[in-house]
């Protein structure tokens, strides 16, 4: 059991840096910040705040393939199906009720936004029908989609085509507009289905038969593989994403190396930041006594409840600053600087720790309730 408590701290580390890029969305909306990122308009302290979330899509879904994997070992395959696809489904329609609640502050959302929610959802769904492939069969599903799908990138659909909508969820991100309801695809699903499906078959380097030591060989193993092939296709400049430029100015042109897409995620995207999520996995599993890794794991092991949490928090902030203040950047109210950003995080980290904390333990405490196990 022990061993499972770097996944929740790999989980709740994700969630946690998440926050950061979530005040940005909030507090700092009169200055928007493109996918990928422009290095010309951008300042620095903007653009890495921006990109020290990256990390976190790509890392909770490979998690949540992983998971599954982890529940199946004590469910039979049918059971698990039906785990995921209710779950899935139950994360579809709190994207679309709660959480479209939470971002617009009002219901219906003059635009519904399909987030990482709704994605998550969504591969879920595809997991729990591609579980019953056998496990080289979900692995070649997962790499043929993250490493190839970069190849059909320039293809795009107008809305008067009567496959429009379905590939804005696959693969274009766009917007759909059936009249009364207007939609974003804001994370089209198809990249991350792979990355969901190669969560799933890394599963077995938490089975029983495979030693600590060994685990952890292979998570360090395939981080710095995966960190050297990304340096090696980036430098290449040829595929995997737009190219990136020199400027003549080493902050702008690293800047220009780094910046990456996420919507959908390119493959050097995902490979960069799943890299790295095995070089944490790894820290957190070999030093997971360590206080930090705890704190981590409380945040890791009630994810939902943290997510619906903070978006609730960060709502009712604003509404009362901007009742109290008014706008001060145009229509938004807004942090003065990058620098408020993460004193914001920081209190607010320790403040929704407590909480999250709590519905942890109470979550550990009363397994036999199962509409804890969606949060």
């Amino acid at each position: 059991m022990n061993r499972l408590i770097s996944i929740d701290a790999l989980r709740g580390f994700v969630m946690v840096v998440m926050l950061i890029d979530h005040i940005r969305e909030t507090f700092y909306l009169h200055l928007q910040v493109s996918d990928p990122v422009d290095v010309f308009v951008t300042s620095p302290e903007l653009f890495y705040t921006r990109f020290v979330s990256s990390i976190c899509a790509p890392v909770f879904i490979w998690l949540t393939g992983l998971s599954a994997w982890l529940y199946m070992q004590k469910h039979s395959k049918i059971e698990t199906s039906k785990f995921l696809l209710k779950r899935g489904i139950f994360l579809v329609v709190i994207e679309i009720t709660l959480i479209a609640f939470l971002w617009s502050g009002k219901y219906p959302p003059d635009m519904f936004f399909l987030q990482v929610i709704w994605c998550i959802g969504v591969c879920m769904i595809a997991l729990s029908a591609m579980i019953f492939l056998r496990s080289w069969q979900i692995l070649l599903i997962g790499i043929t989609i993250v490493c190839g799908h970069n190849l059909i990138g320039d293809f795009k659909l107008n809305s008067d085509s009567m496959f429009y909508i379905a590939w804005a969820m696959l693969y274009q991100r766009e917007v759909i507009d059936l009249g009364v309801i207007i939609a974003r695809t804001s994370y089209p699903i198809l990249p991350w289905i792979g990355v969901i499906a190669l969560g799933f078959v890394s599963g077995p380097w938490f089975s029983n038969t495979i030693t600590i030591e060994k685990r952890q060989k292979k998570m360090l193993g395939y981080g710095f593989l995966g960190f050297f092939l990304f340096v090696v296709i980036r430098s290449l400049n040829f595929y995997g994403d737009h190219p990136w430029i020199n400027t003549g100015e080493f902050t702008t042109t690293l800047m220009s190396f780094l910046s990456l897409t996420k919507y959908p995620p390119s493959l050097l995207f995902n490979l960069s930041m799943l890299s790295l999520g095995f070089l944490f996995l790894f820290l957190f599993e070999k030093f997971q006594t360590h206080k930090f890794v705890q704190l981590m794991s409380h945040f890791g092991a009630a994810p939902m409840f943290f997510y619906v949490l903070h978006l609730s928090v960060l709502k009712l902030i604003y509404e009362i600053g901007y009742f109290i203040l008014g706008p001060n950047e145009g229509q938004y109210l807004s942090f003065p600087n990058v620098g408020y950003i993460w004193l914001a995080f920081i209190v607010l980290s320790i403040a929704l720790y407590f909480p999250t904390k709590r519905f942890a333990e109470y979550k550990q405490a009363n397994k036999d309730i199962a509409w804890l196990k969606y949060f």
